[in-house]
């Protein structure tokens, strides 16, 4: 599923770092920061997916990006 018309996913992802906390929220948004191979101008839900499946082994559950990618709906409805 892709949204158009918005900011990409990493740009959302990056209003929910904080270091200073240990929700798994912001521990994925932290972690994605430092990845430079993270898809950040994409806006398609399974590229993003497929990545953090195959190539990111920082993300706790995929539960995690549902919820960061819900959120990034909701937002952009």
């Amino acid at each position: 599923m892709m949204v158009k018309g918005t900011m990409t996913f990493y740009a959302f992802l990056m209003t929910l770092r904080n270091p200073d906390e240990n929700t798994e929220m912001a521990t994925f948004a932290n972690a994605a920061f430092y990845d430079l191979a993270f898809p950040k101008q994409s806006i398609d839900h399974d590229e993003i997916s497929d990545y953090l499946e195959l190539e990111a082994g920082y993300v706790s559950s995929m539960t995690v990006f549902d919820d960061a990618w819900q959120l990034y709906l909701d937002k952009n409805a």
